[in-house]
């Protein structure tokens, strides 16, 4: 790390105390979100100190390495996607600790790689939470950006949202349903796919 990183790293964590929310923190502690550190800072105000920083790959590596919930989320809003090597997004789902940092990883960073459909349906087939809930809401992040799979990649996201739509995990449950509605919406022929193969297994979900 060089003295200017460390530097960087140091101002950020010291203006954490500025912006925390103890009420915050202590709901996500009885919801069960538990973290080593968490200061229940506000998205807004964090999209605002990444903004000030601005794209950062040497930052946003270090601040991933600490189990606090704002510099994971921070890494994930400065890391440049164009410098995000697919070995870096294994080990950061690696340590991935709750199912917010999943979804902020998804929202703010992998679903500008090159590379995201991979990983996405990489995701879908695993048997973890937090990658299944990773996958399902990044492949819905693409879909709304107007990815249309081919037959194969169709074939895929159908099996494995079924599956997990069956998921005991409510937010797993709740990602693939999310991912399904986004998919319907990439046309007609995929509204109808998605209604057949939601009926296939006794749902009704609305499109």
């Amino acid at each position: 790390m060089t003295e200017e990183t460390l530097q960087k790293k140091k101002e950020i964590k010291q203006s954490f105390r500025l912006f925390m929310n103890g009420e915050a923190s202590r709901s996500m502690r009885e919801k069960g979100i538990d973290y080593k550190i968490n200061w229940g800072i506000n998205i807004p105000d964090l999209r605002k100190m990444a903004h000030a920083y601005g794209k950062d790959y040497d930052l946003a590596i270090e601040l991933w390495k600490d189990d606090v919930r704002e510099c994971k989320i921070l890494a994930t809003m400065i890391m440049p996607p164009e410098k995000m090597l697919p070995e870096i997004v294994d080990l950061w789902m690696e340590h991935t600790p709750s199912q917010e940092i999943a979804e902020m990883a998804a929202f703010n960073l992998y679903q500008h790689l090159d590379y995201a459909p991979l990983f996405a349906y990489q995701w879908i087939a695993s048997d973890k939470p937090l990658e299944l809930i990773c996958g399902f809401q990044l492949l819905a992040r693409l879909f709304m950006k107007g990815h249309e799979p081919d037959e194969r990649g169709i074939n895929e996201f159908i099996d494995q949202a079924q599956v997990a739509l069956q998921n005991e995990s409510m937010p797993v449950r709740h990602a693939a349903s999310t991912s399904v509605v986004r998919f319907s919406e990439l046309g007609e022929t995929f509204r109808q796919v998605a209604q057949s193969a939601m009926e296939s297994i006794g749902l009704n979900l609305q499109f």
